[in-house]
């Protein structure tokens, strides 16, 4: 008998998270069936998405949903053989005997055969998972970056943005990097990022994106919303792209936040503006990976994580993450 513990979401969301929000739950799983694997959470994710898309994937009462990195304890799935490491869209969970697909899509993904042992599996989490794949496709297939253009992105020193702003020095690209704090700029120098400014301290946000880039930018790899996206748009350059991956400035407010209408800017720069989700290339997934392994391996991608210990501390990372406490991806260790 394998009993798991699991997070519940007990109420929506109504602004920032909260504890009362959340409600650690035992349970006991069934026995295994013809196809069935049963895995045990080694690491889990906390993501800015698991707020925004709450009221949209589960309804009170249910597992919060999430992505882990487990190992398979027991199988009844040839493919999935005892001991292996995969990434498991399973929630909020500690176990949990599920088959490797289901109505969705994939529920399990095997890490790559050629993952080195030098680096930690946890990165299938990160900057080698879907924080990097949300990076490499933004780039290649939004954007699709040419070498010697300028880009900008927000919330640059998070689990997407390092990433996005590595890959744009490997493509030989100028990147320019906004983050909260000076300790986030010094990262992202760091990397490599050839400007690099702190949005909460800057008088003008439209003079800190000029001053870092008279010439404008070609591509904006946007992961904020609010002011930062209105300033953006008047830096572009005509026919320039923006990739719209999140906007984590708004996630938490109870009522939308008002702007400048930006039709001018979008129609007197002919901007294109592409709204994208990663799963929109998970075939190109295991391709992808093994090219950021690579670069890895070569000195060219560096990852940061911000690591709580405990499954009982679920909901402290995730509320930290939001915050934007700590430099790198967060994840939790069971």
């Amino acid at each position: 008998m394998v009993k798991a513990k699991t997070w519940i979401l007990k109420k929506h969301f109504e602004g920032f998270p909260k504890e009362s929000n959340f409600e650690l739950r035992e349970e006991v799983l069934p026995e295994l069936q013809d196809g069935d694997v049963l895995v045990e959470a080694v690491y889990l994710s906390v993501d800015p998405y698991m707020r925004s898309l709450s009221k949209m994937w589960i309804k009170e009462g249910d597992v919060q949903y999430g992505t882990q990195l487990a190992k398979v304890v027991k199988s009844k799935d040839p493919a999935f053989p005892e001991g292996c490491y995969v990434v498991a869209n399973c929630g909020w969970r500690t176990h949990t005997v599920t088959k490797a697909k289901g109505p969705a899509g994939p529920i399990l993904t095997r890490i790559v055969s050629e993952w080195p042992s030098d680096i930690s599996v946890s990165l299938a989490l990160g900057s080698l998972g879907m924080p990097g794949l949300t990076a490499l496709y933004g780039l290649e297939e939004v954007c699709k970056i040419q070498p010697g253009e300028t880009i900008l992105v927000s919330a640059a020193a998070g689990a997407v943005g390092a990433m996005v702003g590595q890959i744009c020095k490997i493509k030989g690209c100028k990147v320019v990097g906004s983050a909260g704090g000076d300790d986030k700029v010094a990262y992202l120098k760091e990397l490599g990022f050839d400007q690099a400014f702190n949005y909460k301290t800057v008088s003008s946000l439209e003079e800190a994106l000029k001053n870092a880039s008279p010439e404008g930018y070609d591509c904006y790899f946007e992961n904020v919303g609010g002011p930062l996206f209105t300033a953006a748009l008047k830096n572009m350059k005509p026919g320039g792209r923006i990739a719209v991956c999140g906007g984590i400035a708004t996630y938490n407010d109870t009522t939308p936040q008002m702007c400048p209408y930006p039709h001018h800017e979008i129609i007197t720069r002919q901007l294109k503006i592409e709204g994208f989700m990663v799963r929109s290339w998970q075939h190109k997934d295991e391709e992808s990976v093994k090219r950021m392994l690579k670069w890895m391996k070569e000195g060219k991608l560096k990852a940061k994580e911000v690591v709580t210990v405990g499954f009982e501390n679920m909901p402290t990372a995730f509320m930290r993450m939001l915050k934007g406490d700590g430099l790198g991806k967060a994840i939790v260790q069971v």
